[in-house]
């Protein structure tokens, strides 16, 4: 149970963080502008927000495994309908769909993972799959740029694999070919859920998606707005950056999106991941706050070297935002939570619908980058990083994250 839910976030990130590698193919192959482009990732995104609170209600309801089917059945269809009609128009569809079963997918998983792993085991194995996770995002760009530069290429071996790719995918879309392996995929994660055991999860207080009248108490608490707001910046910083790095090193430096557009993309996933890996050792000499507030420097002035800087650095500084954006997303978490005394479960489903900043803030960007070019479009990120920024100052939790000095001094205070 616990290597299907691996295998879960595994097909979640590669379903997820597609979208940036093949925002230059969408422009270019579906003539549409930068706001256009950044429609489908509202698409995608403002399904999960929409989603997010609703099923928590859906999987309380009718438990893991069936929800669990009909959400990979809505990424199955969501990617195969795009596979036959590779459209704008039903990309648009097939995006939101997709992101409704993968918001549904990340309430269930959670709470499946810490009963079927053990409680005891529970923060070690949330750990493993954030990095399964990550590790997709990596290799996903890396799948797409293969397709790309071999699918229809003469052969001096028959290759079965990418023979069967080229006769479903139109010869000018190759990168839809990528929606053929997603459609695969899912159902085969349907298949697997099918004849898999489930076992019975007794949900905490944290887990539970909480009454309406928990939501309305904690929509009464400024604090809670101001998180939304953090994590809406968050989700915002993340994905504006991934899907638009891409198409910026395209236009601007002259890069080519299949092969340095997509590699880029890939190690910014990739120094993610690392960075999720360094943060954790961090976190335990250094205050949260504190260390979010150097993080999201870094991040921007990575962020000013990439916008401003010649093409060999850019290259260079955009994915290098992943290494120090990777820790700012379970800071800003904990950090809220630790700042209500109550009814946290509803308050993760408040932060969860958060989520919808990847919808909105990538849209900005190629609203800004149709009108005063994609460099000013990208440069609305110094706003969201701003706003993570703060959060460093003004946040105020009820328990500090417990660093090694912190342990000596209550240590001391025993004594």
């Amino acid at each position: 149970m616990v290597a299907i839910v691996f295998l879960t976030f595994f097909v979640m990130s590669l379903l997820t963080n597609i979208l940036g590698p093949i925002v230059p193919d969408i422009i270019s192959s579906f003539h549409v502008s930068l706001t256009a482009a950044g429609l489908l990732a509202f698409a995608f995104f403002i399904a999960y927000g929409v989603m997010s609170i609703p099923a928590g209600f859906l999987v309380e309801r009718f438990r893991e495994k069936p929800v669990m089917i009909v959400a990979f059945l809505a990424a199955t269809l969501g990617s195969l309908s795009f596979a036959l009609l590779p459209q704008y128009r039903v990309a648009m569809v097939s995006y939101f769909v997709i992101g409704a079963g993968m918001a549904v997918l990340q309430v269930a998983i959670n709470p499946l993972l810490r009963v079927s792993g053990g409680e005891e085991h529970y923060a070690f194995n949330s750990a493993f799959a954030q990095f399964i996770f990550c590790s997709a995002s990596f290799l996903s760009p890396r799948i797409y740029s293969y397709l790309v530069l071999n699918l229809g290429k003469p052969t001096p071996q028959p290759n079965f694999f990418l023979s069967t790719l080229a006769g479903l995918t139109p010869p000018g879309l190759p990168w839809a070919s990528i929606y053929w392996i997603f459609t695969v995929f899912a159902f085969l994660m349907i298949v697997v859920l099918v004849f898999t055991r489930f076992p019975k999860v007794q949900y905490t207080d944290d887990e539970r998606a909480g009454s309406m009248e928990m939501y309305t108490s904690l929509a009464k608490k400024p604090i809670v707005w101001l998180y939304f707001v953090a994590m809406f910046a968050y989700v915002g910083c993340e994905q504006g950056t991934a899907d638009w790095m891409s198409e910026f090193l395209s236009q601007y430096h002259g890069f080519d999106p299949h092969t340095t557009g997509a590699s880029v993309v890939s190690w910014y996933w990739g120094l993610l991941t690392i960075g999720c890996l360094i943060g954790m050792g961090l976190l335990k000499i250094i205050d949260s706050r504190k260390l979010l507030i150097g993080t999201s420097v870094c991040a921007l002035a990575c962020l000013s070297v990439a916008l401003f800087g010649p093409a060999n650095v850019s290259v260079v500084a955009f994915p290098t935002v992943g290494l120090f954006v990777s820790v700012m997303w379970p800071i800003v978490v904990s950090l809220a939570l630790n700042s209500v005394a109550e009814y946290h479960g509803s308050f993760s489903g408040i932060l969860s619908t958060a989520i919808m900043g990847g919808a909105i803030v990538p849209l900005i960007i190629g609203r800004i980058g149709d009108h005063l070019g994609l460099r000013s479009g990208v440069s609305f990120l110094y706003v969201t990083f701003g706003i993570i920024f703060s959060v460093g100052f003004w946040a105020k939790p009820l328990i500090s994250n417990a660093t090694i000095s912190l342990k000596k001094e209550a240590a001391q205070a025993t004594v």
